[in-house]
């Protein structure tokens, strides 16, 4: 008897542990097979440009305000931690530097994508999700239309092209807040704070801030498309891909982060 109550729990955990693992070498295969159909249909991309050119307005414009709110906020910050950690050690010409490596390289492109993956990568989740439920996806493949060609696809190239774009506005925004919190709260003149941040300016940052954000974009279209084309059981279902689309997506979104930084920087 005591063999078996020892069993179960044993048991019951391989079956969990094991239907996991294998739920986990699906999704990548899944998402395996859809990046090499939305490669195929890129010499469609001038035909389906209206298509990319809506997405653009939704994945970019769209989310612009929210970009530039949080930016603001981000840059202050990192200008009031900077001068609290310089205190008493580093002089407080070099907080421009500090600020804006900060911004270029991490905190820009990383809460840019963090904050697209929770308002786009949920849309577009919950939008082909409703879409599979419903069957209108299946309704695109009986008309012989690809699937990938009119959904993925643009929202890819999209991804990939607005989210350096919001990046550049976000650090030019946030490099402003904190320029503004440093100028008022903390008696560095403008001029201080600009030259030490143009003093140790490279280019390399601001090309590997953009590159990352080209990354965080792809992860962002392709976790919102996937999970919305696995989407079953109705409304529940559509609840479901909408909350691991954001969060898949920003988990990713940190862990390539860390790759491309030790790409680049290590």
């Amino acid at each position: 008897m005591k063999t078996k109550s020892i069993d179960k729990p044993i048991e019951r955990f391989l079956s969990i542990f094991g239907s996991k693992v294998i739920s986990f070498f699906i999704g990548i295969g899944g998402i395996s097979l859809m990046v090499k159909s939305t490669v195929l249909s890129l010499p469609m991309a001038f035909k389906r440009r209206h298509l990319i050119f809506e997405q653009m307005v939704f994945m970019g414009i769209n989310s612009l305000p929210l970009v530039i709110f949080t930016s603001i906020f981000t840059g202050a910050v990192s200008a009031l931690q900077a001068a609290y950690q310089f205190h008493g050690y580093v002089p407080l010409r070099y907080l421009g530097t500090a600020v804006g490596k900060a911004v270029v390289i991490e905190l820009g492109p990383v809460l840019t994508g963090l904050v697209v993956a929770g308002r786009v990568g949920a849309a577009i989740a919950a939008e082909l999700g409703t879409m599979k439920v419903t069957e209108q996806i299946d309704a695109l493949e009986t008309m012989a239309l690809d699937p990938v060609e009119f959904l993925v696809m643009p929202r890819t190239i999209s991804g990939v092209v607005m989210l350096p774009v919001l990046t550049v506005f976000s650090d030019f925004v946030a490099i402003l807040g904190g320029l503004t919190i440093s100028v008022f709260f903390i008696d560095v003149s403008s001029y201080t704070f600009l030259n030490g941040m143009k003093q140790f300016f490279e280019l390399k940052d601001l090309f590997a801030g953009l590159i990352k954000a080209g990354i965080f974009g792809i992860i962002i279209a392709f976790m919102g498309c996937y999970q919305g084309f696995i989407t079953e059981g109705g409304a529940e279902g559509v609840g479901r891909s909408t909350t691991r689309a954001v969060v898949y997506a920003s988990v990713l979104i940190l862990v390539s982060d860390y790759l491309v930084a030790n790409l680049l920087f290590g």
